[in-house]
């Protein structure tokens, strides 16, 4: 609530002042009473509730001041709304399954385990940003089309595992389906996070004709290599539960280099859960919607109750004075 004239409450302060002045001047005419004889009789009259109540009546005419200078003062409700508009980011993240995302080098998890958790945080940043799953190994099929709804999205990311595909890196089919799933965007900016540790040796099209498809349609892309080079541990499911055998881990860091650069993207390293998170949390700040609030605000007046208060407050005090508290003559 908020008062529209709150200059009229010193109305307030200058008749409480008036009140208090004529109340000590009347105290001093009293003391200057000279007839000694109508003193003594005034004193032993008894009090009546009449004339009580007739004192209590300039309480009531103050309160009923009160209540119109408060009137005067406008009081408001205060409604407000806001209106968010924005400048929305379409992203796929294309993310690989394949067999050497089991590497264990990003303990106590494996690659593919840190990835996820990594992209649920990511997501969970975004505001006004539609985002969209691409998974790939051999192949590339769509988990999740471009959308708002971020739960859904969050729950198809958990379903992400192994061999739900064949098994190999499709990193130019990755590209290509990505930006197909991006082909009908509108916004501003389309962007493709694509999160692998290996090379590509599988799937009908090369990772730079990929790029270039990204590049025509306006789709930047930034390029995530993972893992460590060299000897990793390894966690291989057998008929026997998992076996951990020691293999040679490879990233073609200089063609994800190649594919951000030709489409205006940047390309990182990220050797372990702490670097792969920076990695996300850099491209959320490059990538930025702007979001836009403008508050809007509905004033309603309350002034009507104040001064029916003073209404009924004046017909209460001449009902009174007219009734039960009539002087008799």
């Amino acid at each position: 609530m908020r008062l529209a004239d709150p200059l009229a409450l010193w109305l307030l302060v200058l008749a409480v002042a008036a009140v208090a002045g004529g109340w000590w001047g009347g105290r001093g005419r009293r003391r200057g009473v000279g007839v000694a004889g109508l003193a003594l009789v005034a004193s032993e009259l008894p009090a009546t509730w009449r004339t009580r109540a007739r004192a209590a009546l300039g309480g009531l005419r103050l309160l009923t001041l009160a209540t119109l200078i408060v009137a005067l003062a406008r009081p408001q409700s205060v409604a407000t709304a806001e209106r968010v508009s924005s400048s929305g980011i379409d992203i796929v993240l294309a993310l690989d399954t394949s067999g050497s995302m089991r590497a264990e080098d990003f303990q106590p998890d494996n690659r593919l385990t840190v990835a996820k958790r990594v992209i649920r945080d990511f997501i969970r940043q975004r505001q006004a940003d539609r985002i969209g799953l691409v998974v790939f190994a051999g192949t590339s099929f769509t988990q999740c089309p471009l959308t708002l709804d971020y739960p859904m999205l969050d729950t198809l990311l958990a379903q992400v595992d192994f061999d739900l595909l064949e098994d190999g890196t499709a990193i130019g089919t990755a590209i290509a389906n990505g930006v197909n799933r991006l082909a009908d965007s509108h916004a501003k900016s389309r962007i493709l996070i694509l999160l692998t540790d290996g090379e590509n040796n599988a799937g009908p099209i090369d990772p730079m004709t990929g790029a270039n498809l990204a590049k025509a349609r306006g789709v930047r892309i930034y390029t995530i290599a993972v893992g460590k080079e060299g000897v990793v541990r390894m966690g291989v499911p057998t008929p026997l539960g998992l076996r951990y055998p020691q293999v040679e881990s490879h990233i073609d860091e200089a063609v994800l280099k190649q594919i951000a650069e030709a489409t205006g993207g940047r390309a990182f390293r990220a050797d372990a859960p702490d670097t792969l998170a920076e990695v996300f949390a850099t491209i959320d700040q490059l990538e930025k919607s702007e979001v836009a609030v403008k508050q809007y605000h509905r004033y309603g007046e309350l002034f009507p109750w104040p001064l029916a208060a003073t209404l009924l407050l004046v017909l209460g005090e001449i009902v009174l004075r007219a009734g039960p508290l009539a002087v008799v003559g």
